[in-house]
């Protein structure tokens, strides 16, 4: 059994040319243009005078009207920061870059590009994060065309390819990394920031340059749980930002019972055995630590009565 030949196509690769001046070619289409008006009155004057050679003004002046007519079709003008792809009869002959009035060869046809910096605006996609939670994720592209022969011939249509592989490519990084809480030293969706656009932005540029398209900037703008969880995860999260404020506020207030025990001590103000200064630790931490407001309770005898 004979294996298909499935080679991969030549890639484009764009040379840049440059056209003929536009506004010499178009001096010397007027000049045409006048020439066939004058072969017309010319060869009317010789028909009624009678002299021979009319019937050839005549044909002159079909001639240079054809030719006057064709080469007017050479005109163009490119703005800054586009481009226009010559093409004659199917064969690609190069890229103009340069902003102007140009004229060129009236049987290539010219397909413009824009060069100009893009936005890509991702809508919403609903995929599942590493852990397999689901998540809403969407991304802002920042691109412009870098190769327009590759634009042109590579694929079909390079905006739709852009818009599809950005997708694709936003999927695959939702579902490389964690949403958050990953472990030690694990960047996750929600606190990489830079690292995942920076991820991102490789990833984009990978896919895209098949299409000659130049990735400049790339990063998340909108990122969620999904409706369906996102209840129950606010309520994860809600509950382990109170852990880490009741560590917060733990570790502080063991902190000042300390410092103040020790400079009870060292200015000897009072002396303490060890039942009441367990007493004291205890009532200060309940001050320290506790939501509501304490209201405490004067001892108007000795300490241990």
């Amino acid at each position: 059994m004979n294996t298909p030949d499935v080679s991969p196509l030549p890639i484009n690769r764009e040379q840049t040319v440059r056209a003929t001046g536009g506004w010499l070619a178009l001096f010397l289409t007027v000049v045409l243009f006048g020439l066939t008006v004058w072969a017309f009155i010319a060869g009317v004057i010789h028909a009624k005078d009678g002299v021979p050679g009319a019937g050839w003004l005549f044909l002159g002046g079909i001639v240079l009207l054809v030719v006057a007519i064709v080469a007017s079709n050479g005109f163009f003008a490119l703005q800054p920061n586009e481009g226009a792809v010559l093409i004659l009869f199917g064969a690609y002959k190069g890229t103009v870059r340069d902003s102007g009035f140009f004229w060129t060869n009236p049987f290539n046809r010219r397909k413009k590009i824009s060069l100009r910096a893009r936005n890509l605006n991702g809508d919403k996609l609903k995929v599942n994060d590493k852990r397999g939670n689901p998540i809403e994720i969407a991304a802002v592209v920042v691109w412009r065309v870098h190769d327009t022969a590759q634009a042109c011939f590579d694929v079909d249509s390079f905006e739709h390819y852009v818009s599809v592989q950005s997708e694709s490519a936003v999927r695959h990084l939702a579902s490389g990394y964690a949403y958050d809480d990953g472990e030690q030293n694990e960047i996750t969706l929600r606190g990489g920031g830079d690292d995942v656009s920076a991820a991102l932005r490789v990833e984009l540029q990978q896919r895209l340059t098949k299409a000659g398209v130049e990735v400049e900037e790339a990063r998340l703008t909108h990122l969620a749980y999904a409706p369906e969880i996102a209840q129950a995860m606010l309520r994860r999260q809600q509950a382990e930002a109170v852990i880490a404020a009741r560590q917060k506020i733990v570790h502080g207030a063991v902190s000042m019972v300390d410092m103040a025990l020790r400079e009870l001590a060292e200015k000897q103000v009072v002396h303490l055995d060890e039942e009441r200064k367990a007493a004291m630790v205890s009532n200060l931490l309940v001050v320290l630590c506790g939501e509501a407001e304490v209201h405490p309770v004067v001892n108007t005898g000795t300490l241990y009565n």
